[in-house]
């Protein structure tokens, strides 16, 4: 897969507290510089947002400092920030993902990509088309039409971003669980639903629906992702809803989230001798 020559950066991206607190920590512009090139190596691998060597060799932080040329501590301490602070994940098998990758591309982007894709198909019409003809065969144009048509949807496909983290938080702050929204095998129990035309509200349904009915019963242990997003959602999209427990409203989540990010902030200040009585906070 070619690699993306580019990635978009916000001009007021320091203003963003997490870049802020970062910036603040020991070796904080080191640490922004290395998220600048964790998001370079993400345009290399294009997959998405992860990043790695090939498909079944994930980088380590060993791997990533020769790449770097960092010190591997200082890799170390990087990935761990930024996992902490929800820029990337790392899956069960190790592959670290940029987190909401498609903020740093662009649908004009995608556009340009899409043309120069049906140009290059176009030319390997005409030359496989000049091939048969000089060698007396017959052409199928509805063949090769209908192949250069599925490049084009899947093109369009990639424009229409699956949002896998809100489906995974929604699951986890209904059901109580950690769910990962970079695990390979969830992503492709979602997509799989996706691809059937299924949308964000449909989830959120059979979300709902599922955690009232297996809550507290011996049906608990089934509010995964693999049985819920499987071969019977639309069962469960369509089953009448019984008396649904209500979603913590998205100012609980907040405080929630905002507590957790003070506590890491905390930590890094005392762990780089600051006096705990002198830590301030700004929520994000």
């Amino acid at each position: 897969m070619a690699e993306i020559t580019w990635f978009k950066v916000l001009t007021d991206m320091f203003s963003d507290d997490k870049i802020k607190i970062i910036q603040s920590m020991p070796e904080g512009d080191s640490l922004l510089v290395m998220w600048f090139k964790v998001l370079s190596q993400a345009g290399k691998t294009n997959d998405g947002g992860y990043i790695y060597l090939k498909k079944n060799i994930p980088y380590n932080a060993g791997m990533l400092a020769t790449l770097f040329g960092k010190q591997q501590q200082l890799v170390e301490m990087a990935l761990r920030t930024f996992s902490e602070f929800g820029m990337i994940d790392i899956d069960d098998n190790g592959y670290i993902f940029v987190t909401n990758w498609e903020k740093h591309q662009s649908i004009d982007k995608l556009e340009q990509i899409k043309e120069k894709t049906r140009l290059r198909v176009q030319s390997h019409r005409d030359k496989k088309r000049q091939e048969l003809l000089e060698s007396n065969a017959t052409v199928t144009l509805q063949v090769t039409q209908g192949n250069a048509i599925d490049i084009d949807i899947e093109l369009d496909k990639e424009r229409d971003i699956i949002p896998f983290s809100e489906i995974i938080e929604f699951l986890n702050l209904k059901a109580s669980t950690k769910f990962r929204p970079s695990t390979q095998k969830t992503k492709t129990s979602i997509q799989a639903r996706w691809n059937d035309g299924y949308r964000l509200d449909d989830f959120k349904t059979v979300i709902d629906k599922k955690c009232d009915e297996w809550m507290n019963t011996d049906m608990e242990k089934y509010l995964c992702p693999d049985t819920l997003f499987g071969t019977k959602f639309e069962k469960y999209l369509n089953q009448r809803a019984t008396h649904l427990q209500p979603v913590p409203d998205k100012p609980k989540v907040d405080k929630e989230l905002e507590a957790r990010k003070r506590e890491i902030a905390m930590n890094r200040f005392i762990e780089s001798g600051g006096n705990p009585s002198e830590f301030r906070y700004s929520a994000i």
